[in-house]
């Protein structure tokens, strides 16, 4: 596939694309002419190399101080899906969570790197503007702002747009540079693989987030009357959304759904019908990146309150089959918080059953941030079925990810269309190199095409005819 991009396209390879390092120090919001009071991470520097060896960073199946993350893989072969929970991530009260969403012959490959890759370029942005900031006589911006009553009324709002500018600014570069770096990556073809990202950082009780394709977040939280609501925290990125269609027509790219799916409407380039992408925003899918499909996030900034309970991250095999109402009630309502991920991942899981019986089911991913920083005791989190051994491994740096990504658990499937398993043979004949620590990943790209069954809307229905030619 890599040789059919043009040379503009590939761009000389960032010096800081694999070997990324920063210094692990907040933002000064919160800190700026203050005396620290809590222990930060700011001697320390973080590199792609050893990220996984960093306390209170989980990305396996297992739990954290503040919450359970689950991923189950699809019955169309290796699970595609990827999930991180960072705890300190910049501070002791900062969390970033992260769930990606991959799709095409290398989604798997991806989404782990974007994983792994993106935190630590918001990281780095965060540092960058932290180093002006004290380089400057600028006003430094509390991290923890609430609204008041009084009348600061004005301060306050000046404060939190101050704020907003910043963290906008941080996650667009973060993710600018992410695409960035995968158009460069001189081992993983990302021409027609691509994922989503829903990225959020909680510091205090600001909620910062930003994301790109159908991957959602939720809130539960509680109503007037102490009852448990669902608020939806992102917005879907599908092509059918009016802006994001107008945007892609405008740069000649074709938005249509197909004849036996017309629920599910596709992007497609003005040539070919190929590759009828099933979002309008992801990291990768060069091949769609000049006809409107961009990697640009979506950003919120929402102050929680005491109300807030949890935040739900999922990618759409959850989401196709529960809605927003149902996983609130499965989380609220789990034996123990340590249990709540993989139980919202076996509801989906009964719920492909009942209403696609014919149908492979599509991989699942659910992280569970509890905002109230509690969890459940060591030996609640035993009788949920995970090891201690997997707690320990993911807190001493030794977790080692197996090659679909988690435990051996019983299958489930990927995003929607129905073909059979015949038809998208193509997608397991594509070779792929692999870097580092995922060389272990090439010899399972075969199993791709998937396992037998029709499969209910692929994220992409076919690769362009001439994305096969190889050197």
């Amino acid at each position: 596939m890599g040789a059919c991009i043009s040379t503009s396209s590939r761009s000389t390879r960032s010096s800081r694309s694999n070997g990324e390092t920063v210094a692990h120090s907040f933002l000064g919001i919160g800190f700026c002419g203050q005396k620290r009071t809590k222990k930060t991470f700011s001697d320390h520097v973080y590199s792609l190399q050893n990220l996984h060896s960093i306390p209170n960073r989980i990305f396996t199946n297992g739990k954290s101080r503040a919450s359970c993350i689950f991923t189950q893989q699809g019955r169309k072969g290796i699970n595609q899906d990827a999930m991180v929970v960072w705890e300190d991530f910049m501070s002791e009260d900062a969390i970033f969570c992260g769930v990606f969403d991959g799709h095409g012959p290398h989604g798997h490959l991806v989404a782990r790197k974007v994983r792994d890759a993106l935190p630590v370029k918001l990281l780095s942005f965060l540092h960058s503007y932290q180093s002006r900031l004290n380089g400057s006589s600028k006003t430094c911006f509390k991290g923890n702002l609430k609204r008041s009553d009084g009348g600061d009324s004005e301060k306050d709002a000046s404060a939190e747009e101050k704020l907003n500018v910043t963290w906008r600014e941080a996650f667009l570069k973060s993710y600018k540079a992410m695409d960035k770096e995968l158009r460069s990556h001189p081992n993983l073809d990302c021409f027609c693989s691509g994922s989503t990202a829903v990225t959020l950082v909680k510091q205090g009780s600001n909620l910062f987030m930003g994301y790109i394709g159908d991957s959602r977040a939720i809130l539960g939280s509680k109503d007037s009357s102490d009852s448990m609501v669902a608020i939806q925290l992102t917005v879907d990125l599908k092509p059918d959304l009016p802006r994001e269609a107008e945007r892609i027509k405008r740069c000649k790219g074709r938005v249509f759904a197909l004849q036996d799916e017309p629920e599910v409407s596709r992007v497609w380039l003005p040539f070919d019908d190929a590759p009828g992408l099933a979002m309008a925003r992801a990291f990768g899918d060069f091949c769609l990146k000049d006809y409107g499909v961009i990697s640009i996030p979506e950003f919120s900034h929402r102050i929680l309150t005491e109300r807030d309970q949890f935040i739900v991250l999922a990618s759409d095999g959850v989401w196709d089959v529960l809605s927003n109402e149902e996983v609130v009630e499965i989380v609220s309502s789990s034996p123990s918080r340590a249990s709540a991920a993989r139980i919202v991942v076996d509801s989906a899981a009964r719920e492909w059953k009942l209403k696609y019986p014919t149908s492979k089911m599509d991989d699942c991913a659910v992280v569970c941030l509890f905002l109230d920083g509690k969890m459940d005791s060591e030996s609640d989190y035993e009788e949920q079925g995970f090891s201690s051994a997997t707690l320990q491994s993911n807190h001493s740096g030794n977790a080692v990810e197996s090659d679909d990504g988690q435990k051996s658990e019983p299958s489930l499937q990927r995003n929607f269309t129905v073909r059979s398993s015949d038809e998208s043979d193509t997608y397991g004949r594509l070779p792929v190199e692999i870097e580092g620590n995922e060389e272990t990943m090439a010899a399972e790209d075969q199993n791709w095409s998937g396992l037998e069954g029709v499969t209910r809307v692929n994220s992409l229905v076919q690769l362009p005819r001439f994305s096969e030619e190889r050197p």
